[in-house]
């Protein structure tokens, strides 16, 4: 339920209380945006099956203690309990969690929760004003509501791959798990707007969100194009339709030139002593395309790719030079953005950590991180405190492996 702000400049979602019982990175990446801009998010996990993503990500040793570096990126912030929702006293405790909480976000398998006499009537009818989220691979209902995927499944499904690669070699996988992370983005994007209509209504929301229709906006578009011609994306790779919209081999290195519009083509063609290669229309650059990336080619060759990207830079002309991760991570540009967060010590980990914070800045009451990553089931104890378990009756819900 919501409570008062803490603070003159509060972030958007203080006073909010989520229950997060999601696992991987869709769901947890969701309550992780809310967290950052200040709710109070403890994160549920079974006290024998961790979340899976505790055990994924880089560094090997720390997978081995459930601190995997798939899940530091969205653990900061929240608190961990472990409940085992199988059991009676731990469906318990979840009821009267749900019943001080404005959010409780899932991401099971459909009908999961319903066995469990934890779905969304019934708690509705322990919380009216519960937002309660589902977030699953096909959603709640449709002919595929019972089937299971991961993000490079997703991807399979929905046509991603089949547009991705190059004209030899396709489908391929998109390299970033990017349907996991925008159904997080979206997920948080639904979150925000239930509560803004339960301000309205105070009345409590069912979110079904689904993978599937996320990696279908993801092609808004491409869609788009394609309910009106029937016309299916094709894997361009590196050759994008435009010539001037595509990349080249440098003297050193690759560079990405991005003139799309027809006044960007322009100055483009005027950048690199051109100016007859100009068009005054789409369909004669498609026409041409093949004319003129064989000249963008030649020029490109006769600089670096640092040096192109400076160059058409200072002429209006979007291009840049393909970076690796460890490049682009140290641009000097994001000393000041707030994109990321660095800890100098982790408990439980040890040593730095740098983790995503957002990709937007606020005026005031933005996102910031109050605490690391936790272990699991470090503030078990604490939250069940809240909820009036004395210490004897924690240490038998311990016993009984309730919690």
């Amino acid at each position: 339920m919501t409570r008062p702000f803490a603070r003159p400049f509060a972030r958007p979602f203080e006073g909010i209380r989520i229950i997060d019982i999601t696992h991987v990175l869709a769901g947890p990446f969701a309550a992780y945006q809310l967290a950052v801009l200040g709710a109070d998010v403890i994160k549920v996990e079974h006290p024998d099956e961790p979340d899976q993503s505790r055990e994924t990500g880089t560094d090997r040793a720390l997978n081995r203690r459930n601190m995997g570096t798939s899940f530091l990126t969205q653990g900061s912030n929240k608190r961990s309990i472990t409940l085992d929702l199988k059991s009676v006293a731990g469906r318990e405790i979840l009821k009267k969690l749900v019943a001080r909480s404005d959010i409780l976000v899932e991401n099971y398998r459909p009908g999961a929760f319903e066995a469990l006499g934890l779905g969304y009537e019934a708690m509705l009818k322990i919380n009216p004003r519960l937002i309660y989220c589902s977030i699953s691979a096909f959603g709640q209902d449709g002919v595929r509501c019972e089937q299971t995927a991961y993000d490079h499944v997703i991807q399979a499904t929905s046509g991603i791959m089949a547009g991705t690669g190059t004209e030899e070699v396709n489908p391929i996988k998109v390299g970033v798990p990017a349907v996991d992370y925008a159904t997080g983005t979206m997920g948080a994007f639904a979150l925000a707007a239930a509560l803004f209509q339960r301000e309205r209504t105070g009345k409590g929301q069912h979110i079904d969100l689904a993978m599937l229709g996320v990696a279908m906006m993801m092609q808004a578009s491409l869609v788009t194009g394609y309910f009106r011609n029937g016309t299916a994306p094709r894997p361009h790779g590196n050759k994008q339709p435009f010539a001037t919209n595509s990349a080249y081999d440098a003297k050193d290195g690759m560079v990405m030139i991005g003139a799309s519009n027809i006044r960007q083509q322009a100055r483009f063609w005027r950048a690199v002593e051109r100016p007859d290669m100009i068009k005054t229309d789409n369909e004669a650059r498609i026409a041409d395309r093949a004319h003129e990336a064989q000249i963008i080619a030649e020029i490109i060759k006769t600089r670096t790719a640092d040096e192109w990207e400076a160059y058409f830079q200072a002429r209006h002309v979007p291009a840049a030079r393909v970076r690796s991760m460890a490049e682009a991570l140290a641009d000097p540009h994001f000393a000041g953005r707030g994109v990321f967060h660095h800890f100098e010590d982790v408990p439980g980990i040890g040593g730095p950590l740098g983790v995503p914070l957002a990709a937007f800045k606020l005026a005031h009451g933005g996102a910031s991180i109050e605490h690391p990553p936790h272990e699991m089931g470090q503030d078990t104890d604490a939250v069940l405190g809240e909820l009036g378990y004395d210490t004897a009756e924690i240490a038998r819900l311990r016993h009984a492996r309730a919690i």
